[in-house]
């Protein structure tokens, strides 16, 4: 599978960029590139020809503590005990409203989960993606795609394994 998204870079226009959602908005215009140079995050983007910007999501490294995972997931998963597990933070995903109601959420979406199953599968590993929802709108997008809840936490993960599933 080739991917829909490309790293941001200084062609792409996201001047405009507008989601609805003024966080998200500002950080693709003001923060991204700076995360990008200091590689606290990659941003990809999903563009049209004159390159702007229709979407992005960014992806980084992160860790969750053994105990915030539910122990049926531990079991099922059977995994080794490590304090911490490794996995792949979703950071943000936005469209732009223009282009929304088109299924491009999804899209992203899966082409997210599609690049941090190749990197777990090649060179980093990784046991789940996770994600912060920023509201319960989000929220909502997540549990639609199989995204379960960290009890005492907002946050979501994703198995890897669930994700290999998948693409295979």
């Amino acid at each position: 599978m080739t991917y829909i998204t490309f790293h941001l870079s200084s062609s792409h226009n996201k001047s405009v960029f507008s989601c609805g959602k003024p966080m998200l908005d500002d950080y693709i215009r003001k923060l991204a590139s700076q995360d990008m140079k200091k590689k606290v995050a990659a941003c990809f983007v999903l563009s049209d020809e004159s390159k702007t910007v229709k979407g992005y999501y960014t992806l980084s490294s992160d860790a969750i503590i053994r105990s915030a995972i539910p122990d049926e997931v531990i079991q099922k998963l059977k995994l080794p005990y490590y304090s911490n597990m490794p996995v792949f933070l979703l950071g943000r995903l936005a469209i732009d409203e223009q282009f929304s109601g088109k299924g491009l959420g999804a899209d992203l979406l899966i082409d997210a989960l599609k690049r941090c199953f190749d990197i777990a599968s090649s060179s980093v590993a990784a046991m789940a993606v996770i994600v912060d929802p920023l509201d319960k709108e989000a929220e909502s997008f997540y549990i639609k795609y199989g995204f379960i809840s960290l009890p005492d936490s907002k946050r979501m993960f994703l198995a890897m394994s669930t994700i290999g599933k998948l693409f295979k």
